[in-house]
């Protein structure tokens, strides 16, 4: 009988109780390794301290000087300082977290290879997104757990839409990844810790994310058509009247399209 023609060998039969190490190679299912994926990332985001600056420490300060330095200073809002700061310090929290450290951390990884060789993994592209926005995800809910309790320390009451509030962070967390991938992926890594940043500073200064676009005067409309501000504007009316500011989150739906289509045009994996 020839090779070509030959039958291959039955395998051994496993006696009972007997443990099988037979191999078995290929990927696990897509969806553990996307789980995979996201616990590391969340695991680097966390340990990264810098990112955990981002993430947690400046949000929270920004929350306790705005109603504090209110207080103190004699601010004159409609609404109580807390229930005015607690919205936007949300928003920043997002922004931080889904555009900021994600631009960042995503370009180092194209600079070390890292991204190049979890492309010889038997992770796909798809897989390697979505576990970065389960990171995401996860990271957030902790900023919302802990930006809530200190508000609701200071005093914070809110007049919640959840339905409101999730469509917002959820939406504000699309736009902006897209945003920050788009960054990652078409600057050199230096360059996108500088622009990130950069960007950062000028919508927290100026971009309506942590006071209201009311609060701009003349320039009120255009803040309303950055991601910054419609992500601010959306949880403020989510928390202050219970509504959902459908406005604010179409442009975020644009904003989050727009990205997206760019970052699939440009971004470059290594």
């Amino acid at each position: 009988m020839s090779d070509e023609t030959r039958v291959p060998a039955a395998p051994h039969p496993v006696a009972p109780g007997v443990l099988d190490l037979t191999p078995r190679p290929g990927g696990a299912p897509l969806l553990r390794q996307v789980a995979a994926q996201a616990s590391m990332e969340t695991r680097l985001l966390v340990r990264n301290g810098e990112q955990l600056l981002l993430a947690v420490v400046i949000p929270v300060i920004v929350l306790l000087g705005g109603v504090l330095g209110s207080e103190h200073l004699g601010l004159d809002f409609s609404r109580s300082p807390v229930d005015v700061f607690a919205p936007g310090v949300l928003a920043l929290a997002v922004m931080s977290t889904s555009f900021t450290s994600l631009a960042i951390a995503t370009g180092f990884e194209r600079r070390y290879g890292v991204i190049k060789r979890l492309g010889a993994s038997p992770l796909p592209r798809s897989g390697l997104l979505l576990g970065k926005v389960g990171a995401l995800l996860l990271v957030e809910a902790f900023q919302v757990v802990v930006i809530s309790a200190v508000a609701l320390a200071l005093g914070w009451s809110p007049d919640l839409s959840v339905v409101g509030a999730l469509l917002a962070l959820a939406l504000g967390t699309a736009a902006f990844a897209s945003l920050g991938l788009l960054v990652a992926g078409v600057l050199r890594a230096e360059a996108t810790l500088a622009a990130a940043n950069l960007v950062y500073l000028l919508l927290l200064a100026g971009g309506a994310v942590v006071l209201p676009s009311s609060a701009y005067g003349a320039f009120g409309g255009l803040t309303r058509l950055l991601p910054s501000g419609a992500l601010g504007d959306a949880l403020r009316t989510a928390c202050w009247t219970g509504g959902v500011a459908w406005t604010s989150l179409l442009v975020l739906v644009v904003w989050a399209v727009v990205g997206t289509a760019l970052t699939a045009r440009s971004f470059r994996w290594e």
